[in-house]
């Protein structure tokens, strides 16, 4: 539900229990005997067992035998632990299985006083400190092994370069450390420490490191020490531990939230400064009297930026730390935007996540340079004057596309000079987003930046996060130049490493991207053969043979199967913002039996220069199939000439053949399709992280203090 103003929203504050947290709120218990919560009913010795979940607003109980849970009304409960015993609260049975024996007990606890709030959440800190309890919200860390050793020097290499932070264990001890460098010459890593490890004993030393979005778990059974120097050998193995989906980042200064406590507003509006940030999810400074936990849904978060916006989100509170030495407590929440300020809040934490970048609105003068210099319009046997008529169309696309983060990013790395380097993103399918126009400035770098990959890096680290705000996405698509030796590396031997896996989450071939025009009407009258929109039942045939004949991945990404291959939901989208977006299938059938189709898309005037989104497939549904291709073409031409083009791509996905020499198609480039499943994301970058990371100067840092 969404409330029309912050007024009515305060009104239903403080919200109903069953409203104010999860059902599976707070902390799991696993304390026996002494360490142990318990729970009673009706009077504090009828105890009925021992807690494994509480919160402020839930019990849940392991019962020592039977219980009657048909008591419709509330009843006081009691709660007993370290000799102290709170109550009575009022509390009420929920969703119980009464059918199986000793099946856990649930409690829905209903007007809970701000004391008895503090005493429970007291209750829960101590049994925190004691190690038998967790936050119940908490998801467990994914975990792989990484054996290649040029992997993992690759990997280590760049954390060198980005100098994150590290903790080497041993014997119950531990102290921070960074990576400093990898020594090419002794094939060591060398690491400084906050203290001296001299007389912390031999090797083997536990070491946890952070990369990109990843902590890096690796076990050294040798090192060498020097007081806070230590020199180790690589490590065998790397276990990666994926900590995050979305990448967090510190969040800019003067960055704060303000609150109502859903359950207690007599605690009044908290303000409170925000550590981090993601687009999913952000870390605030609290104080113990805040009374968080783990489970909490404050309705109305309004999140004041550095510039003096203000942003409606809603949250969960995920995570609350121990007191710190400060006497503050970190909560960690997932938040969500209020539909109304999802734009504004997509562009704010992109900004705060890659604070190098711009997106390119005002700046479309400055593209145009940029493109220019890159020889980005010499592509495909182009010139920049074949592109003048598209200018005014693409800068005006360029000023809308920065108002709807919901379907663009168009991304640039500025410097006192001008424009360095660009790369856009758009999402043309359901559940795909597309990167493209990607172009860098010749030469040198300037002079504010040390490393030559930092560039990409950056602009690739913005528009590959960018699509992790939308709960849609599943998929990206490009088509890629494979001539160039960045995009070979970044981009074709990535998926052709993770095509070799099996798993079927990547996907890349090369294709032929040929050119049509509308006005080259072969002038064939096709005898024998009828053209016409494809009927549902010709729609099925065509989804289940592109099923049969492609991967998994290229029909999801696509929007090939048959529920999405009309694109409809795509179009409304997009003609939501006032664009264009079509796909429209016409068959070919001879004696009224379809043999073939082609597959028509048309994007918005100026999404992209070369107009990627004009594109057309052919489909053979027989063997008789490619016979009718030039028809095809001839009625793909009359479509898009109806629709104000004057040419589009045929992308060509077998070696061709007679009929694109007699169709009049025109030759074209070579890129490589490539699709990767968002879920290979973070990979991804990861491995952008270690192709740009400077590792020139991670291999050649001379010792520092």
């Amino acid at each position: 539900m969404e409330f029309v103003s912050r007024d009515a929203l305060f009104n239903v504050i403080p919200l109903p229990p069953a409203e104010a947290a999860l059902d599976d709120s707070g902390y799991s218990l696993h304390g026996t005997g002494p360490d142990a919560i318990t729970c009673s009913l009706g009077t504090p010795d009828a105890t009925i067992g021992e807690v494994t979940r509480l919160s402020p607003t839930v019990v849940w109980v392991m019962p020592r035998g039977s219980v009657d849970t048909s008591e419709p009304r509330t009843m006081p409960v009691y709660l007993s632990g370290c000799g102290v015993t709170l109550g009575p609260i009022r509390g009420a049975f929920i969703r119980t299985d009464a059918e199986t024996a000793n099946a856990p007990v649930g409690l829905q606890l209903v007007g809970v006083t701000l004391e008895q709030g503090r005493q429970i959440l007291s209750l829960l800190a101590d049994a925190l400190k004691r190690g038998v309890a967790e936050p119940a919200a908490s998801v467990l860390p994914v975990q792989d092994t990484i054996e290649q050793a040029e992997r993992i020097r690759s990997i280590l290499v760049a954390i060198c370069a980005s100098g994150n932070k590290g903790v080497l264990r041993r014997m119950g001890r531990t102290v921070r450390m960074v990576l400093e460098r990898f020594n090419p010459a002794t094939s060591q890593l060398e690491w400084r420490t906050d203290e001296s490890v001299t007389e912390w004993g031999e090797a083997p030393y536990d070491i946890d490191v952070i990369g990109y979005n990843s902590a890096y778990r690796m076990k050294l059974d040798a090192g060498t020490t020097d007081g806070d120097r230590l020199f180790t050998p690589l490590p065998e193995q790397l276990f990666r531990i994926r900590h995050r989906w979305h990448r967090r980042v510190p969040a800019p200064a003067g960055v704060s939230v303000s609150f109502h406590h859903p359950l207690w507003r007599e605690l009044g509006e908290l303000s409170r400064e925000v550590v981090d940030l993601s687009f999913s999810g952000m870390c605030i400074r609290c104080r113990p009297e805040d009374l968080m936990f783990p489970g909490l849904l404050p309705p109305l978060l309004e999140l004041h930026t550095d510039n003096d916006q203000v942003i409606s989100l809603r949250g969960e509170i995920r995570y609350v730390s121990s007191v710190r030495a400060d006497g503050t407590v970190l909560c960690g929440l997932s938040v969500l935007p209020y539909s109304s300020d999802e734009a504004r809040w997509v562009r704010f934490v992109s900004q705060a996540a890659s604070p190098n970048t711009r997106t390119s609105e005002n700046l479309e003068d400055g593209l145009w340079d940029l493109f220019t210099r890159s020889g980005f319009f010499s592509l495909a046997g182009k010139s920049a004057e074949e592109f003048e008529e598209l200018r005014l169309a693409f800068r005006n696309m360029a000023k809308k596309a920065a108002e709807i983060p919901q379907l663009f990013c168009q991304a640039v790395w500025p410097s006192e000079r001008g424009l360095e380097a660009t790369l856009s993103f758009m999402k043309p399918y359901r559940h795909a987003w597309m990167g493209h126009q990607v172009a860098k400035r010749p030469g040198k770098p300037p002079s504010n930046v040390s490393e030559p990959g930092q560039i990409m890096r950056d602009l690739y680290m913005r528009t590959f996060e960018h699509p992790q705000s939308d709960p849609d996405f599943k998929w990206v698509v490009a088509y890629v130049e494979a001539l160039n030796p960045w995009i070979a590396k970044a981009h074709v031997r990535y998926a052709e490493r993770q095509m070799a896996t099996g798993s079927g989450l990547a996907f890349t071939r090369k294709v032929h991207m040929l050119d049509v025009l509308t006005h080259e009407l072969t002038g064939r009258t096709h005898e024998g053969i009828s053209v016409g929109s494809a009927t549902p039942n010709e729609l099925t045939l065509l989804a289940d043979t592109i099923a049969r004949t492609r991967p998994d991945c290229y029909v999801e990404a696509l929007d090939f199967t048959r529920d999405r291959i009309d694109l409809r939901p795509v179009q409304a989208r997009w003609k939501e913002f006032g664009l264009e977006r079509e796909r429209e299938i016409l068959v070919a059938r001879r004696g009224g039996m379809p043999v073939a189709a082609v597959v028509l898309e048309m994007g918005q005037l100026g999404t992209n220069l070369y107009s990627l989104l004009d594109m057309a497939r052919l489909f053979s549904l027989t063997e008789a199939g490619p016979s009718t291709y030039v028809a095809l073409v001839d009625a793909a031409r009359r479509w898009y000439a109806a629709r104000r083009r004057t040419s589009f791509h045929y992308l060509c996905e077998d070696e061709g053949g007679d009929y694109v020499q007699e169709s009049g198609i025109h030759a074209g480039p070579d890129p490589y399709m490539w699709i990767i499943s968002s879920k290979l994301i973070p990979d991804f970058l990861e491995h952008i992280s270690e192709l740009t990371i400077g590792r020139r100067s991670a291999l050649t840092t001379t010792r520092q203090g």
